[in-house]
């Protein structure tokens, strides 16, 4: 199962909704997939006590992390990095076994014309250094508030074959990979 992270706690985001896309794309490859929304993270999980002893509110979250067999995370940008929440969601996360070869794709976005380039380097960088196997295809979108349309789905089709692309190819490479 490929697990999803939406990579903000902010209510109302696009990048729930590119999310929800991506999610239905996974569904069409008949490819089960969790999504794991930040949003929807415990709040003890923010309480200083949870870095020595996790909340049991927070299994099920480093669970769907640790039982999936890839991990696609769809991030926004936010002053030119990933949103905190996303950062803190990572380093609760048990070390090594988290990451340690796991697949690993990246879809990015934000308001402005590099499309989340910024902070999916930086993931790249966390991710690499936790041994993930880092899927090479990577998606940014650009002006996010103009690609939705008023149903929160992404208007141009060329984008959303981009995704469909992305979510086969990266497929594909968790089966080459195989279980970790």
């Amino acid at each position: 199962m490929i697990t999803l992270i939406v990579g903000t706690n902010r209510p109302g985001s696009s990048t729930r909704l590119v999310a929800r896309q991506i999610e239905g794309i996974y569904t069409e490859l008949q490819q089960p997939v969790r999504m794991l929304d930040l949003a929807q993270l415990p709040i003890e999980v923010f309480l200083p006590t949870a870095y020595a002893e996790k909340p049991a509110s927070f299994a099920p979250f480093a669970d769907a992390v640790l039982q999936g067999t890839g991990l696609h995370v769809v991030t926004p940008e936010y002053n030119g990095s990933m949103p905190g929440v996303l950062k803190y969601f990572i380093d609760l996360l048990k070390f090594p076994e988290s990451f340690e070869l796991l697949p690993v794709c990246f879809t990015g976005l934000a308001a402005g014309m590099w499309g989340g380039l910024r902070p999916v380097e930086q993931l790249q960088q966390i991710f690499s250094y936790r041994n993930a196997h880092i899927y090479p295809e990577r998606v940014f979108i650009p002006g996010i508030s103009g690609q939705l349309g008023t149903d929160g789905r992404i208007k141009d089709e060329e984008l959303v074959g981009r995704l469909r692309k992305q979510a086969a190819g990266f497929v594909e490479f968790t089966r080459r990979l195989g279980a970790r």
